[in-house]
């Protein structure tokens, strides 16, 4: 466990059992989002691929043009 960690934990040591257990449940889905995202992202590297290929194919052939944030 880092120092940070260990530092925040005693901090949250301090807080009423109602708000640790808030707290608690907020990193929990906090790690279960985060893991469900790193999963949907491994599932879908080859339908990423194909769509990096095609857009560096449109880009090549000169389909694209430079971003112009002013007309955002």
């Amino acid at each position: 466990m880092t120092k940070a960690l260990e530092a925040a934990l005693k901090e949250v040591a301090k807080l009423s059992p109602v708000d640790q257990d808030a707290l608690a449940e907020a990193i929990l889905a906090e790690i279960r989002s985060e893991k469900a995202w790193e999963n949907s992202l491994a599932s879908s590297q080859s339908e990423l691929q194909q769509l990096a290929d095609e857009a560096l194919g449109e880009h090549q052939t000169g389909r694209t043009k430079p971003l112009d944030p002013k007309a955002l």
